[in-house]
């Protein structure tokens, strides 16, 4: 059994109130690590960090805003102590549509939840752990878009895009400091298919998996939570896809 709190590991997770977000949350906790659920939704936020008390807490952010940010690192560094472990997974998407239609208001909220919220957490988390001289792990929740591009979604697949090229450099600059930098792939559905997410077309797209099914919130939490713990301590720079084979 992985235990990624053994060595009292703290951890935020953005977008830690729902979907994967949740899913990475609730298992970082299950091990033992001290985790600080960074999202907008309160209401959703609240429920998660409920189910464990002892474990998790959440702090209201938006991944846009440098203040937040600032506010959240503190936060977390109060109630359970620095921060080890960053987990960049609030996104959005916009609804798959001919490229011509993408509005500049489509573009600029993709690239600033999708990388601008990576570029202020990152920028802080590197800076702390520098400082202390600690070692760290920055995980980067991105899509099959960022290496497949799918019609529909040009905008959205080029700043996941971005995501996966800025933990590779992250990972190359700071492994000297001991910081790892991983990007996972996963397969949010209507972001990869292009289809309304429906119980139809769900079925339809399994017939496209390997492995019989489509990626459950389990899948990407437990392969976030081994790349976050000692035992994967040489591995870095990993560009992951968490996807069934449905790529291959």
């Amino acid at each position: 059994m992985l235990k990624v709190g053994s060595a009292g590991k703290v951890a935020i997770v953005t977008g830690g109130g729902s979907g994967y977000g949740a899913g990475i949350a609730k298992r970082f906790a299950q091990e033992g690590a001290k985790v600080v659920i960074a999202d907008i939704n309160e209401e959703h936020s609240q429920r998660i960090a409920s189910s464990q008390p002892d474990s998790l807490s959440f702090h209201k952010t938006n991944v846009t805003t440098e203040s937040d940010w600032e506010s959240l690192f503190k936060g977390a560094k109060s109630c359970y102590g620095p921060v080890t472990t960053l987990v960049n997974n609030a996104g959005t998407s916009y609804k798959n549509k001919p490229t011509t239609e993408v509005t500049l208001q489509d573009f600029e909220k993709r690239f600033d939840v999708n990388v601008k919220g990576v570029y202020f957490g990152s920028q802080i988390f590197l800076k702390r752990a520098l400082k202390n001289g600690t070692s760290g792990v920055m995980l980067n929740i991105a899509s099959l878009g960022a290496t497949r591009p799918r019609p529909g979604l040009v905008w959205y697949n080029a700043s996941k895009g971005a995501i996966w090229n800025v933990t590779k450099g992250l990972a190359a600059e700071y492994g000297p400091h001991k910081i790892r930098a991983h990007v996972l792939n996963d397969a949010r559905f209507e972001a990869f298919s292009g289809m309304p997410d429906t119980p139809e077309n769900r079925g339809k797209s399994v017939s496209n998996v390997p492995l019989g099914r489509l990626c459950e919130a389990t899948d990407v939490a437990n392969v976030a939570l081994f790349l976050a713990s000692d035992e994967a301590q040489f591995i870095t720079g990993i560009n992951l896809e968490v996807e069934g084979g449905r790529a291959v």
